[in-house]
Parts: structure tokens; C-alpha cells; sequence
């Protein structure tokens, strides 16, 4: 459950909501953000491409704080433990504890985009939200290692891929963002560095062909997306197998 402030109150109406939200994730007080967002999706789940990007915005920054602190903490405890100084075990019920909230958040979007959100749009907000669904599987994962959460990401990355393939051009942004974060849950989570390197670059050199069919606004984020893809491409032909440090959208 997200820990926002007891003494937050939200707004009753759609629009304060959305006016609190933007607040909020200005403030950075993304718990609360989350708050909001959620209350918006359970008002009417037929969101608007800025509604579904600060629904976006708000569960990644919350989660990531959390997974943040989960990484550092792991690094904590295996230094305590290799050290012998007894605190190892303090370090790993402090560790538990931040992995139950990220646990418990991922949980929480997955099912809200699965039993609300899912419901609605069309191709374009199917594929952004069946990878939203993938990312916080792969994040659960990446805490817990849960074989089924394994599964689970891996079927909604396909899901939206297929999608995506039927309905969107190879250069749109919400396409490129998936394979980016795809590419990654290949080559990092499932260890099939192959299948990583091949659909990112596939997807690069094709992208690379239908930029300059692109809308201005479009053109500029899937530039930049396609920078990310570039730069895990040249971090992977370095490393060899090794780990990348998250480079997904």
C-alpha cells in the first residue's frame, strides 16, 4: 500500500484530482500522486493521453524510490555479511520491509490496468499499458525473482508487441518505448542476450528508415527513445554478457 501523508485528503472532483496530481508530482510527493491517480482511474478508467501519463508518471517514481532503496540495501547487507559484523540480518529485515512496499505497489498497478484501464482505448493505449503491465512484473522480479511474475511480464511484453506490430508504425514512440524496455527484460532478467541485442537493433535500423514520416512532437520523443536503444546497443557489444544499469524509458 502506497504511504502517503494521513493528513492528505483527496479532492472529490475528476478535475481537482488531476490539478492535485500535477501538484503533487511537481512537489515530488509521488505516494500521494498515486493517490490521485487512482481515484481518477476508479472515477472513469477511459483516460486521456495526459491522464495516462501522469498515471505513469506517479506508480514509476513511487516504485522507484523504493527500488532504489532496495538496491542499496541488498548491496548493504551482502557488505555486512561479508564482513562477519552481526548486522547482516538487521540490514535484511530493513531490506524485506521496503521489498514488501514495492511488491505490494507493483501489485497494485498491475491490477488496476488489468481490471480498469485495460478495458478501454485503442491500439496505442494497449500497447502502453500492456507494457506498463510488463514493467512492473519485471520490477517485482527484479526484487523477488518470482518465476511467475517472470511468466506474467514476459506475456504482457508479447501481448503489447503483437500489438504494436498489427497497429503501429515502427517508429512510434509508444512501440520504440516498449521495445526498449523488452529488449531489456531479454538480455537482463531472462539472460537471452541474443533476443535483447536482435530485437533492439531490428527495431533501431527499421525505426531509423520512417523517422522523417513522423509528426514534429512524435519525431522528437522517439529520437530520444531511440537514443536510450542506441545506448544500451554499445553498452551490450562492451559488455559481453555483464549487467547494464536499467537502461529502459
Amino acid at each position: 500500500m502506497v504511504a502517503a501523508s494521513p493528513k492528505f485528503r483527496l479532492p472529490s472532483s475528476r478535475d481537482d484530482l488531476i490539478f492535485a496530481a500535477k501538484l503533487a508530482e511537481q512537489a515530488e510527493r509521488y505516494d500521494e500522486m498515486v493517490l490521485c491517480m487512482k481515484a481518477v482511474v476508479k472515477d472513469n478508467a477511459k483516460l486521456s493521453q495526459d491522464e495516462r501519463n501522469l498515471l505513469s508518471v506517479a506508480y514509476k517514481n513511487s516504485v522507484g524510490i523504493r527500488r532504489a532503496s532496495w538496491r542499496i540495501l541488498s548491496s548493504i547487507e551482502q557488505r555486512e555479511d561479508q564482513k562477519q559484523t552481526g548486522n547482516a540480518a538487521k540490514v535484511k529485515e530493513y531490506r524485506e520491509m521496503v521489498e514488501q512496499e514495492l511488491s505490494e505497489i507493483c501489485e497494485e498497478i498491475i491490477n488496476l490496468l488489468e481490471h480498469d484501464v485495460l478495458v478501454h482505448g485503442g491500439s496505442d493505449d494497449r500497447v502502453f499499458f500492456k507494457k506498463m503491465q510488463g514493467d512492473y512484473h519485471r520490477y517485482h522480479v527484479e526484487a523477488t525473482m518470482d518465476s511467475k511474475h517472470k511468466q506474467a511480464a514476459l506475456a504482457a511484453y508479447t501481448d503489447a508487441l503483437e500489438t504494436a506490430k498489427s497497429n503501429l508504425p515502427v517508429a512510434n514512440p509508444t512501440r520504440l518505448g516498449l521495445v526498449l524496455n523488452l529488449s531489456v527484460f531479454y538480455y537482463e532478467i531472462l539472460r537471452n542476450l541474443d533476443e535483447g541485442i536482435n530485437l533492439a537493433k531490428t527495431n533501431f535500423d527499421e525505426a531509423v528508415q520512417e523517422l522523417e514520416n513522423l509528426p514534429e512532437a512524435e519525431y522528437k520523443e522517439a529520437t530520444l527513445i531511440m537514443q536510450l536503444i542506441r545506448d544500451n546497443l554499445t553498452l551490450w557489444s562492451e559488455d559481453e554478457g555483464g549487467s547494464v544499469k536499467d537502461g529502459t524509458q
